[in-house]
Formats: C-alpha cells, structure tokens, sequence
C-alpha cells in the first residue's frame, strides 16, 4: 500500500583507536550483516508483484566509500544533499521493488571516522523494525547475539492477508516533487519545556516533548504557507501510529513489519494558535483510536488500512488543502547502537525531496530534538525567518559544539 520508499538513517562514529582498521570495521560490519540477515531472513528477499517477499535468500547490498573530508569538518555544519551521499540509492527509489530490501553503505573519513548509511524498505519495516534490526545487527557485531531477542514473524496472525483490488493507491499518494528545500532545526530541553508550558490548555494540559515541536513547526510551515498564497487553506496533518501498542492484545516490539497506521490532524483558516494545533493533534490520536482501532479488532485490519490510504489519496487529489507529513523517531535508542567502536557520536535521518515533510528525533542528550524540514523554496523563506520559530530553535546550528564539543578531530 506504501509508496516505493526506503527507510533511511546514518549512524555517525568517532574513531580514537587504531587497532580497528577500515578493514578490521569493514569485515566484521559484513559478517555481522550476513549473521543478522538469517535471523530476518525476508530481508534478504525481494518483493514479489508488489504483494509478498519471495525469500530466496538474494541478500543484501554492502557498499564501501571513502570521504574526502574529516569528520569533524563535516559536523561544522551538516548539509542535507551531503548527508544523502552516506546512502546507497536515493529514499524514494524504484529499485525497491526489484532490488535489495536492505542496503548499506560504510563511509570511512582519514581521521578514522565512520558513516553507517543503511536504508530498509518500507514496505515491510517501520521505524521500530529497523530499530530492531539494526540493534541485532549491532549485538551480532559484538558477539553478544546470544541475548539479542530473535525477530518474530507472526503479524500476518493478527492482520491477515487479504485480496484487495484497490487502483495505484501507492501512485496515488506520491507528493508533487517541487524544488524544495531542507533545513534543520535543534531545540533544546530548556526551549522545549517552555514551548510545553506555552502549547499547554485546558483541552491538553501537559503536551508530550513531540506534540509541542511538532505543533510548534505545523504551525509555522501553515503561516508560511498562507503567506505565499492569496487564499486562506485547509491545513492537514499526517502522523504515523504505533499499532503494536494499539492491538488487544498488544503485540511485542520485536513483531517485525511495517505495523503502522496513520491519523490526521486538522486545522480550519482560523485555528493557527499553538494550543490550538496541539488540541488538534492530541484529538486526531484520541479519534484513531476510538474509531480506527476498533475495526482493527473485527477482521477487517487490512480493508480498514485500504480505506485509509483511500482517503489520505482522495485529499492530495482534491487539492484544497495543505498536506504536511510529520514523522517521529524520538524515544528510539539509537545512540546506544555500538558495533564494537563505541556509540555513535551523531544519528540523523536523511531527508528526501517531498515538500511539506518534517521528521524529528532525540538529540544526543536524549532531552533536546533535532528536526529536518522540507518546505518550498518560497515557504522556506518564510518559515526560517518566523520568529517564533527561532525563539525555541536553532536554525542549522554548528553540529560540532552541540555533539562532540571535546573531540580533538
């Protein structure tokens, strides 16, 4: 049901220790790779008519590069179309439907550096499934996968398969590809806590960390757009839900596939105050669950999935309102991923070329948040100047002093 899409991330490593060569770090990244692959063994796979994995055991791309430049003259400040070169093929890819379903690409800086790109389909991982990936492939890098949970492979029990007609509905949810641009955003705890207090009302008396930057970034991409426009729009928010936490009963983290569902937010011409939004989003859940849940629980998991691609299809279509996709990776322990060199010094999720799209995640300190924001050229030179929006944020700030101000690279 998906669009042809890769999941994206880079695990960024600092290197003090010669003993680990670029062929020492390459051999056991490899071997490990191919030790996890046959615990996850669709992975290495290939989708077959758009519908199953075929596990004919093709495996996984592995890709060797090697980076002109230090690390820590990359960290001055991270650049999105650079970030997009420690990955194997691009995030929206057509060789996902014939290719690996797994890829990889080791970068190797001359300082002794490493960017880990690795890219999983989403047509079968979610972001908790890559998580639970990666940290299998890392536990089986240090040898401790004894005690790494082994993958269970069980969700088509709770949501069967079933024989859907539906017309391109991938095709149909596809964004506009215009000329974008990407920036990113860090807020830190102290600027989070106060954007909580300020997002807070009666309705939603204490926003969560995500809420209250997500809102805060909704509504600032909202004012940029109305800005640029001579009609007053719709505005529509699109989050993915967890429904391993959802199902009755719940299904364990390590189920492994792409088990998430999507609800909206919205937003009228006159509802553009942070509390607002926040109401909004906070209903849009609470609603999903009310409604969207319980027709999980009546054997039609697959047809309600179907219908709500439909709808989300049918609003890109109409065309009247402003769609904006917000993608949250916080909560996720990825900078306790240790492949044997230590943890990583930065993680980042790569951004693709889709206007309207914001991702974030924790910052290192697992306090702060770190957001990358894709908007119109014209949008963008709205938003980056909004200032309610620089008041709780930094706007590409030099990455070096936030994540290894007493590296000697």
């Amino acid at each position: 049901m998906l669009p042809v899409a890769y999941e994206p991330l880079v695990l960024f490593y600092s290197s003090f220790q010669q003993k680990f060569t670029v062929a020492h770090k390459s051999e056991r990244l490899k071997r490990s790779l191919s030790e996890t692959l046959s615990r996850f063994y669709p992975f290495a796979g290939r989708i077959k008519d758009d519908a199953s994995v075929e596990c004919n055991d093709f495996g996984a791309v592995f890709v060797e590069a090697r980076v002109s430049c230090l690390l820590s003259e990359f960290l001055e400040k991270p650049d999105a179309e650079v970030i997009r070169k420690f990955i194997p093929a691009e995030i929206e890819s057509p060789e996902e439907l014939a290719g690996s379903l797994v890829l990889v690409q080791a970068n190797f800086f001359p300082c002794g550096g490493l960017a880990i790109g690795v890219r999983i389909s989403h047509k079968v991982a979610d972001p908790v499934t890559f998580c639970s990936f990666i940290k299998a492939w890392a536990a089986a890098a240090l040898r401790s996968g004894d005690s790494a949970v082994l993958p269970l492979l069980n969700a088509s029990s709770v949501i069967p398969p079933q024989n859907i007609s539906v017309a391109e509905p991938a095709a149909a949810l596809e964004f506009i590809r215009e000329r974008c641009v990407t920036k990113r955003l860090v807020f830190d705890a102290s600027k989070i806590a106060a954007l909580q207090v300020k997002a807070a009302s009666e309705s939603v008396q204490w926003p969560t960390r995500v809420e209250a930057v997500t809102a805060l970034i909704w509504k600032c991409a909202m004012n940029a757009s109305r800005s640029n426009s001579e009609h007053l729009r719709y505005s529509i928010l699109s989050q993915p839900v967890n429904l391993r936490r959802r199902v009755v009963p719940p299904l364990p983290e390590h189920t492994i596939g792409n088990l998430v569902g999507y609800f909206a937010s919205c937003a009228t011409e006159c509802e553009v105050e942070l509390q607002s939004l926040v109401g909004q989003i906070r209903k849009g859940l609470r609603d999903f669950g009310e409604s969207y849940m319980k027709k999980l629980g009546e054997d039609k998991a697959s047809m309600t999935i179907c219908e709500s691609f439909q709808e989300a299809a049918c609003m890109l279509q109409e065309g009247n309102a402003d769609f904006y996709v917000s993608n949250s990776f916080c909560s996720f322990p990825f900078y306790g991923i240790d492949f044997g060199w230590g943890k990583p010094t930065w993680v980042t999720i790569p951004a693709g070329d889709c206007k309207n799209v914001a991702s974030i995640m924790d910052a290192k300190d697992g306090e702060g948040i770190e957001a990358w924001v894709t908007l119109t050229e014209d949008d963008m030179a709205f938003f980056e100047r909004d200032r309610e929006l620089l008041a709780a944020a930094s706007l590409d700030p030099i990455a070096s002093d936030l994540i290894m101000p007493m590296s000697s690279l």
